[in-house]
């Protein structure tokens, strides 16, 4: 597929920072270097995160087209964006308004991410990607090198990254807050769709829906009502599960004030696995090394319903709401010096106990997430959850997770190679694209 010239850059994108610059002080970004240009976005996905996403981008600038695989998304879209073109397949997108646009924002299913960002960032468009930002390990890395390469400004919609008390937690974490830590616990309400059961039973393809543009790249499959909208993220072909819908939130914070990259190991307990559906619920440790910064650290994973033993920490009461149940999802982070305790998916919300005391930290707050990228974009400081240095390494973690929710028990994992010590997983390392699309 050819493209036409791209639009006149007006962009001076900066050197890639790492996390530490955010969560560890810093300098502020620079000015826009053409405060009085519109930055002009193609937005790819207009309904349920991709609503608000284009509504911020067309805060910070103009939304010139617009794509979506549901007329009437497509259409109640189109009334608030009133000037912008309208699109089924954001590959005809690129294609006709590549000369016209400057950025992308990509809030699609799981498994549409990688091609649509992978396509835009080669054109040399910015890229924001809704969270996970890919479904499989090897999109994810890939993603990371053609940011790299085309200098394009990124950011993954993992919102909490942006939030002053996941910054100010990490940096005391950091600092020494909780001594040495060796384990950490993460459990979420998710799944809230039905999963782990036989596929839904066909039916005729509603009027509107573009079902071969849904499908895309996938294996095909025939239209059923339990798949569009939202119900997609249960299913191995076009999700990522409960893992992929919130892990990028509820372990963004431990994350960064960890250093959580490349597990060693990861092992899975689940309920079953049909290896179409994902299952109902699964508890996963992921097992990472010492650093010359921390000691190695165990990191447990809980959804379905599934929650951690209550002796985790010394008083269990703060596990726990008002009513003595355990926080709908929750992160423990428990070191030798106390431990902390968030009920807030993106860990910005959170209490220390157990003599832990909280340092003085130094932190750059965020001017806010989507407006971190537009001044990433402008010419300032690399958004803290940019592709490279952030978003895949994050995504790529929290998907070795999934590789054992298929095996549905213990694997090691090479991250260097990207090979796990189980074979059957190729697929869901580096998948094989169907019906002509390709990154």
């Amino acid at each position: 597929m050819s493209f036409r010239a791209t639009r006149r850059r007006f962009i001076q994108t900066s050197a890639i920072a790492t996390a530490g610059y955010w969560v560890a002080g810093g300098v502020k970004a620079e000015e826009s270097k053409s405060p009085n240009e519109k930055i002009q976005f193609g937005c790819i996905g207009v309904g349920g995160k991709g609503s608000s996403d284009s509504a911020d981008a067309s805060r910070h600038g103009a939304v010139v087209a617009i794509c979506d695989i549901d007329d009437r998304t497509l259409q109640k879209a189109a009334g608030r964006h009133k000037e912008a073109k309208h699109f089924h397949d954001y590959r005809t997108l690129l294609e006709e308004m590549g000369d016209k646009i400057d950025a992308v924002t990509v809030s699609t299913p799981d498994h549409h991410h990688a091609i649509a960002a992978g396509m835009a960032m080669r054109m040399g468009k910015h890229c924001y990607c809704q969270k996970p930002l890919t479904r499989t390990i090897w999109e994810a890395r890939h993603l990371a090198q053609i940011a790299t390469e085309k200098k394009v400004a990124t950011q993954m919609g993992n919102q909490g990254t942006a939030e002053p008390g996941l910054r100010r937690a990490a940096a005391e974490i950091k600092a020494g807050m909780l001594g040495n830590v060796k384990e950490v616990h993460v459990w979420t309400n998710r799944p809230v769709w039905p999963q782990g059961g036989p596929r839904p039973a066909e039916s005729a393809v509603p009027k509107g829906i573009h079902w071969k543009e849904f499908i895309g790249p996938a294996p095909d499959r025939p239209y059923a009502a339990g798949y569009h909208p939202f119900k997609w993220r249960g299913w191995w072909d076009f999700g990522t599960g409960a893992l992929g819908d919130m892990a990028c939130h509820t372990m963004n914070m431990p994350f960064a004030a960890l250093n959580l990259r490349d597990p060693m190991s990861v092992e899975a307990e689940i309920s079953e696995n049909n290896k179409d559906s994902y299952p109902k619920w699964s508890k996963i440790q992921f097992h990472f090394a010492a650093t010359a910064e921390r000691p190695a650290v165990t990191l447990f994973w809980y959804d379905g319903g599934m929650r951690p033993n209550p002796n985790i920490v010394a008083d269990e009461a703060h596990l726990k709401d008002g009513r003595g149940r355990f926080f709908g999802s929750g992160c423990a982070i428990v070191g030798d010096k106390g431990y902390l305790v968030t009920p807030d998916d993106y860990g910005a919300a959170y209490n220390i106990y157990g003599g832990a005391v909280a340092p003085k930290v130094e932190f750059t707050p965020s001017p806010g997430h989507f407006a971190e990228w537009v001044e990433a974009i402008r010419g300032g400081k690399p958004a803290m959850s940019n592709f490279p240095d952030y978003a895949t390494p994050l995504t790529e973690m929290m998907l070795v997770g999934n590789l054992a929710v298929w095996t549905g028990g213990k694997l090691e994992w090479d991250a260097k190679n990207m090979k796990a010590s189980v074979s059957g997983l190729e697929k869901l390392i580096k998948p094989e694209y169907q019906h002509g699309y390709s990154l």
